[in-house]
């Protein structure tokens, strides 16, 4: 086969983000078990490529020899980072590369990589030669020992940052000490929970839904995986020699973002939804926008009634519609965004707003009638009597949503 084919790239995996519980059959009938699957995630890494993949095969190729294999993930680099890697197929046999072109991510990229891979150990590194490529040794020795996990540290014996500015350092320990605080039994297990740089048994991870937010997936396997023990190996983060750093201040803001997710989803309300099946961290993030809604439809309202002078009925029909429109940006980016982004062809958006709206506005209905019966046959005061309606109204739009505007079975 002609590597520089098509065919010889890896078939992109789709739905859930879970890595199965055995590798895939092997192409060889009758050939051994890999030991470890490396992933390398890439974007716009052109100029590291080659040397990433000759450096690791040649250090894999002394440790366990043939018994590993590269994967490299490219979110499809603009400089063509798939089509380099995919040339070296030829020369170096252990390496496998997949060329996403419907998903974004580092994290997601990670996982879609492990999803193919053949090996019962399962590791990742950056694509930019600032992991050490030496201390894949050392992390592959620590789960021979029977760790679970073995993580690659700045903050520990032989652990360190070559030259990071004042800000970056304190950015990093504030991430961690805010970690410590938010999910105390997650980010205290690991001394660097933002390591990117990192082995973890299949075992340990396999059959579990995982949900990754930005770049660092460390923490979703310590909190959603079955990790026992765990090892670190000191390193010291160098500077990239080629191409361009992604490290953004969006990161810190995913990085939160994922700690909130984590303590939302294994405290007692993730505990709840495990056993009822109610998605109760959307149901949270659903509820969020629609408070911010509340803000919008309340202001709108009060502009109705008050300069517009419009009546009681139609003032609720109109402030109600501008929310809704409000509501559903939010929604579509954040609460569903998951699903969202897998489905991001006009006509499909067109689709989830029109369901949206045809809910909500049934929704409306019956909020209106709510405001009317509180307020002309209760005698209830009408601001007050909007937000209960409201309430009520916010269950019956979130469930109706949850099962016909984002439905996970409309993604291919």
């Amino acid at each position: 086969m002609n590597v520089n084919s098509p065919n010889s790239l890896l078939t992109v995996p789709t739905g859930q983000l879970k890595i199965p519980e055995l590798p895939p059959t092997s192409v060889s009938v009758g050939s051994k078990t890999i030991l470890l699957s490396l992933v390398i995630p890439t974007y716009k890494e052109r100029d590291n490529i080659k040397n990433v993949v000759k450096t690791l095969s040649q250090l894999l190729d002394e440790s366990i020899p043939r018994d590993y294999e590269l994967i490299v993930v490219d979110d499809d680099s603009p400089d063509r980072t798939w089509e380099v890697a995919q040339s070296l197929i030829g020369k170096y046999p252990q390496l496998r590369v997949m060329r996403r072109q419907q998903e974004r991510g580092l994290s997601s990229a990670v996982i879609r990589g492990w999803q193919v891979a053949r090996g019962s150990v399962l590791g990742v590194i950056d694509g930019d030669l600032q992991h050490p490529p030496e201390v894949l040794t050392q992390l592959f020795t620590a789960i021979e020992r029977g760790a679970d996990l073995a993580v690659a540290s700045r903050h520990v014996d032989g652990g360190g940052v070559s030259s990071w500015s004042i800000v970056r350092r304190f950015l990093s320990r504030g991430a961690q000490v805010l970690g410590l605080i938010i999910l105390p039994g997650v980010v205290g297990r690991v001394s660097d929970p933002m390591s990117g740089y990192f082995m973890v048994r299949r075992s340990a991870i396999a059959g579990t839904i995982l949900h990754p937010v930005g770049y660092k997936i460390l923490l979703e396997l310590i909190g959603r995986g079955r990790i026992g023990e765990i090892a670190e190996v000191g390193y010291v983060f160098c500077e990239r020699q080629e191409g361009e750093s992604k490290v953004t201040w969006k990161q810190y803001v995913e990085y939160i973002h994922h700690l909130l997710r984590l303590r939302l989803s294994t405290g007692l309300l993730g505990k709840f939804s495990n056993r009822t099946r109610f998605p109760i961290g959307r149901f949270i993030r659903f509820g969020l926008v629609g408070f911010s809604g509340v803000f919008v439809d309340l202001t709108v309202f009060r502009l109705l009634r008050t300069v517009i002078h419009l009546g009681l009925t139609r003032s609720t029909i109109f402030s109600a519609e501008v929310a809704i429109v409000n509501n559903f940006l939010w929604n579509d980016l954040w609460t569903f965004g998951d699903i969202s982004k897998r489905q991001q062809e006009p006509h499909q958006r067109l689709k989830r707003f029109l369901k949206f709206n045809a809910i909500c506005l049934a929704g409306v209905i019956l909020q209106t009638l709510v405001v009317n019966l509180l307020c002309n046959a209760l005698g209830m005061n009408e601001y007050f009597a909007k937000l209960i309606a409201i309430a009520i109204a916010t269950i019956w739009n979130f469930w109706l949503n949850l099962k016909l505007s984002w439905r996970v079975t409309d993604v291919k």
